[in-house]
């Protein structure tokens, strides 16, 4: 199991080095997040052939990963199509000065290509474990993943279009799912990733893969994701005023 998870780790940190190259030549560092959905479909497929088993549960869960990571890239190309560079990065280019392609390729793409591979533990625990009967936990995680999914799904197809009607420039995304949370695609994201745990879970000693879950959970609620993105509108009157009102990650009736 060890050189398993070497081995993937090998060709994701390789696979993250060429997209560091492309988005030296592209002058732009947001492509990382397009590679972000991507590199666990290869986590995925790398684990699986390296494994050389092909248990049924295995197949399950890298069909699910699959079909995760190619909407989201597809969604987040979709997105930045036509745009500058997201101001994260931006900021980044800016702050870094001379240490900027050193840092980016630490900081950025090798960084985000070793949380990859701790967010795909259970996917390659599950392709080198022993095939397992079904159970009930096969079905309660094919169900979380699936309330997870779409919540990611919805929730950014509802966020693109507000953002592409001219009449919506400069307000603030507050209808469909935004009305009950203020990061509907986040919820949606950490969801997925506890029901494919829940799948894993039901084969012996998987347990341990929580650190998958965990990983994705700590990075959208406390480091890269809902804070930095918020304190991009901390200033702003009317997203106070929606922040008062709306739950921050878990789906609620907004409060009066």
């Amino acid at each position: 199991m060890t050189s398993l998870y070497l081995i993937t780790t090998g060709a994701v940190l390789l696979y993250m080095t060429c997209w560091f190259i492309a988005a030296q030549i592209r002058g732009r560092n947001d492509i990382a997040d397009v590679a972000w959905g991507l590199g666990f479909i290869l986590a995925a497929v790398v684990s699986l052939i390296a494994a050389g088993t092909y248990p049924l549960r295995g197949l399950l869960v890298s069909g699910l990963v699959l079909a995760w990571g190619t909407r989201l890239a597809l969604h987040i190309h979709s997105r930045n199509r036509g745009r500058g560079e997201d101001p994260r990065y931006k900021k980044w280019r800016e702050e870094w000065g001379r240490w900027f392609v050193l840092r980016s390729f630490l900081q950025v793409f090798m960084l985000q290509g070793l949380l990859l591979v701790l967010v795909s533990v259970p996917v390659i625990y599950i392709n080198a474990a022993p095939p397992t009967p079904y159970t009930w936990l096969d079905g309660l995680g094919v169900a979380v993943w699936l309330t997870g999914f779409c919540f990611e799904a919805i929730g950014d197809l509802q966020l693109l279009r507000f953002i592409r009607n001219p009449a919506n420039k400069g307000k603030l995304m507050t209808s469909g799912l935004w009305r009950y949370t203020r990061h509907p695609n986040y919820f949606g994201e950490v969801t997925l990733w506890w029901g494919i745990w829940l799948i894993v879970l039901a084969t012996l000693g998987a347990w341990m893969t929580i650190i998958g879950p965990l990983t994705i959970t700590i990075l959208i609620l406390k480091v890269s994701g809902i804070p930095m993105l918020e304190k991009t509108y901390e200033e702003r009157a009317d997203f106070q005023e929606y922040k008062r009102r709306t739950s921050a990650f878990f789906p609620m009736p907004p409060r009066s």
